[in-house]
């Protein structure tokens, strides 16, 4: 499916979809309150068939978080990258664990590093860091570190 089509066929799951050009795959901007009916969609869909999710991360802006979302098709080998923007003082986005199980530690690494709650998580606790580390985001650009004098 060329970029265009997607583009037709995501607009047609989610009218409020945007999208960024440039780079080397489908970048969908939407709105966090829409991810979990638009994620599922995007799996189920007969024409899409987004069953492999291979990378979740966020993104740290300053004045916002950004959670990034990679998503392929194994069987018509299409990618798109699903971006929502979350407020900053309360970055919460629904889990899709249950869709995709990468997810699980994907959002676990994300919730111990940037503080994103994921709503409905099965498991959502520390996935690498110590005990005592949880609410302190290392992967924000606010934290600091004063054992190691660590400033972003």
């Amino acid at each position: 499916m060329t970029r265009e089509e997607l583009k037709i066929k995501i607009t047609d799951l989610l009218p409020s979809a945007t999208f960024e050009e440039g780079g080397e795959w489908l970048n969908v901007q939407i709105d966090p309150a829409s991810w979990l009916p638009f994620a599922e969609q995007l799996k189920k869909s007969p024409d899409l068939l987004f069953d492999y999710l291979f990378c979740v991360t966020c993104i740290d802006w300053k004045t916002h978080l950004t959670m990034v979302y990679h998503l392929s098709s194994t069987t018509f080998r299409h990618t798109i990258v699903v971006k929502a923007k979350l407020d900053r003082n309360t970055p919460e986005i629904e889990t899709v664990a249950h869709l995709w199980r990468t997810a699980e530690f994907n959002e676990r690494e994300a919730y111990e590093m940037f503080g994103v709650n994921f709503l409905h998580h099965p498991d959502l606790r520390l996935l690498i860091l110590p005990e005592g580390w949880e609410g302190k985001n290392p992967m924000r650009k606010d934290f600091e570190d004063p054992v190691n004098m660590i400033k972003l």
